[in-house]
């Protein structure tokens, strides 16, 4: 082998290196000047993280994953997940920090990474705020999952999220809404809904994190019908929504929501609105098109008989999924017509009958048999639906006034909100006051408020309602949108006002005295109201309607069976299927969560599929 020959002077030119300025880094560190918007290595504020997962989603080279994180807790809108960069395979590109909706992730000037283990290249993302003050700490107490990253300072961000220049888009598709002064004369839906370009422009805003879903209590596909709505296929979005929820016109005007506020969106902007999109899919597959789109229903048909009492959200989920698992359900129905609260206390300007006989329709049709003006205890007996079926579900709703029992809540002009809303969608001749009064902050006070204008635009041609409720507005247990649409509508909300008594002279009514309420809940959360009697306002009033909670009746359970279910407080106790302590009984709806729809058909699905193990046991 023949090798170059070298020089004999070739080592005297490592002199040269003697007189150069050495390479080497000062201690304590010192951090060189970089350019304003350095991509340099990640910082991720913890408390702002959401743990959606998009940063890691939208990484071209799959250089972040999500771990779980055991010390965080998983709750609705926040995972208990954080993002770990491999910086092998980081290219800095900064796509992390212009997707991540909380705006949580930043790209800094510091770009020196340390770690124990010099073959790895993962580094866990620092808090700023543990990591922020601190100077420098030996990369030996770090553990390969805490890489040293010590010296990234809070204060010493370089790329960083912008909403100008961010992939998220922040702000939500305009919604339509019949103006206060059309509106407030007619019982017409006030919001328009969505156009199809509007539907799927808002649809695209989605970016499929999940969050929203585990925030659903009946855990819907939320991206996936997000998805069939942006790609225009609304019928595979109807479908998504019958796997768990078989009310989706309903859901779609009147759904708490609650998905919207876990909405990674909603951090820095305004969340996507999957209330909307839901009733946009929902009302866009016609009645008729129902059983195409969603198949025939039960593909057998079981000898197995359940019963179902009241036909609110919980009981016509429960029926919905025994039916289309091929049970008999039979509904008794107290009322003429099926809906429940649905029908019979949320104002049609709300939830348009069409729409709300449109879903159940649809249920009876895939051979749900309901049984109006059939109340249990007076034309049939529990004893004898326990006799006749083979499983009985209790879904009664909460239909009682309660009553604030001060002085004068006794004469013959005080009502009770739910009864007027009854009283309302039947037809029926109510009571219209030129001076009303409604005692209470929440959504059916609300309804009942406006309800009550309308009926006096057409009497009186004019307004006089004043809502008066305990707490302070800031904490009105009312959605925000209704009380806005309230105060629209011409009807005033006084907030931390509690009734003292009402003053009637020559047999009628005169008006409502009011303490200042000075705080609602006692140090452990309990209601438990003080008051300032010194600070006292009255309030001129014909008419008073209480609307501050509903209660159930459950006079219909025989004392006996009553005797045989365990309780938690004043409420049944239930397994996670929804069953009782007497085996046949399944009990859910507002019986078990309180009024609210989406936990209510939530609860009937989850009660189905209790029943049906419970009948494949039995048999």
């Amino acid at each position: 082998m023949i090798t170059e020959k070298k020089s004999i002077f070739r080592p005297f030119g490592a002199l040269k290196y003697l007189f150069r300025k050495p390479h080497t880094f000062r201690f304590p560190f010192e951090q060189k000047p970089t350019a304003g918007r350095y991509r340099g290595l990640h910082i991720n504020r913890r408390e702002s993280c959401t743990g959606c997962g998009n940063c890691a989603d939208i990484c071209p080279n799959q250089a972040i994953t999500m771990v779980e994180q055991p010390d965080m807790e998983s709750v609705p809108g926040k995972k208990n997940e954080l993002p770990q960069v491999d910086y092998g395979r980081c290219c800095f590109c900064g796509l992390c920090v212009d997707i991540c909706p909380p705006g949580s992730l930043s790209l800094a000037k510091d770009y020196i990474h340390i770690a124990p283990n010099t073959k790895s290249f993962l580094a866990y993302l620092p808090d700023t705020e543990e990591s922020g003050n601190e100077a420098f700490v030996p990369a030996a107490e770090y553990s390969i999952m805490k890489a040293s990253l010590a010296h990234r300072l809070a204060d010493n961000a370089g790329f960083i999220s912008q909403m100008d220049y961010s992939l998220v888009d922040f702000e939500r598709v305009s919604m339509g809404i019949v103006p206060a002064e059309d509106r407030k004369s007619s019982f017409l839906e006030i919001v328009k809904g969505f156009s199809e370009e509007q539907a799927r422009r808002e649809a695209s805003r989605c970016l499929e994190c999940g969050l929203c879903e585990d925030a659903c209590p009946a855990n819907m596909g939320i991206s996936d019908y997000i998805r069939a709505i942006w790609e225009g296929d609304n019928a595979a979005a109807v479908r998504v929504f019958y796997e768990k929820n078989p009310l989706p016109s309903i859901c779609g005007r009147i759904c708490t929501h609650k998905c919207e506020e876990a909405c990674g969106i909603g951090r820095r902007g305004q969340p996507v609105a999957i209330r909307w999109l839901k009733r946009f899919a929902a009302d866009s597959v016609p009645a008729e098109r129902l059983k195409q789109v969603l198949g025939a229903g039960a593909a057998k048909t079981e000898q197995r008989k359940v019963a179902i009492v009241g036909a609110g959200p919980a009981g016509l989920s429960c029926a919905y999924y025994l039916a289309v698992a091929g049970y008999r359900g039979t509904i008794f129905e107290a009322m003429p017509k099926p809906g429940g609260i649905m029908r019979y206390g949320i104002p049609e300007y709300r939830l348009p009958y069409d729409a709300l006989d449109k879903d159940i329709d649809y249920i009876a049709s895939v051979g749900v048999e309901i049984r109006c003006s059939t109340r249990v205890g007076e034309h049939v007996t529990l004893d004898e639906l326990h006799k006749g079926f083979d499983a009985v579900f209790l879904a009664t709703g909460f239909h009682v006034g309660r009553s604030t029992k001060v002085e004068g809540t006794d004469h013959d002009d005080v009502f009770q909100a739910i009864d007027l809303l009854g009283d309302i969608t039947e037809g029926k001749e109510v009571t219209v006051g030129k001076k009303i009064v409604v005692i209470g902050g929440g959504d059916v006070a609300m309804d009942i408020a406006r309800s009550m204008a309308r009926l006096q635009m057409k009497r009186y041609a004019e307004v006089d309602i004043t809502c008066c409720c305990l707490e302070s507005e800031d904490i009105m247990p009312a959605t925000r949108e209704e009380i806005d649409e309230a105060r629209e509508e011409g009807i005033a909300i006084c907030a931390a006002r509690g009734p003292d008594r009402i003053e009637i002279g020559s047999g009628r009514i005169r008006g409502l005295h009011t303490v200042k309420c000075t705080s609602v809940f006692d140090e452990q959360g309990r209601f438990n109201p003080t008051f300032n009697r010194e600070d006292r306002r009255f309030f001129e009033a014909d008419m008073v309607i209480e609307a501050i909670g509903q209660a159930p009746d459950l006079s219909y359970i025989p004392k006996e069976l009553d005797e045989r279910l365990e309780k938690e407080g004043r409420r049944i106790k239930v397994s996670q299927q929804f069953q009782s302590s007497v085996p046949w009984l399944f009990v859910g709806g507002d019986l078990i969560e309180g009024p609210d729809v989406i936990h209510a058909i939530a609860n009937g699905y989850a009660a189905a599929q209790g029943i049906a193990g419970f009948l494949e046991a039995k048999s």
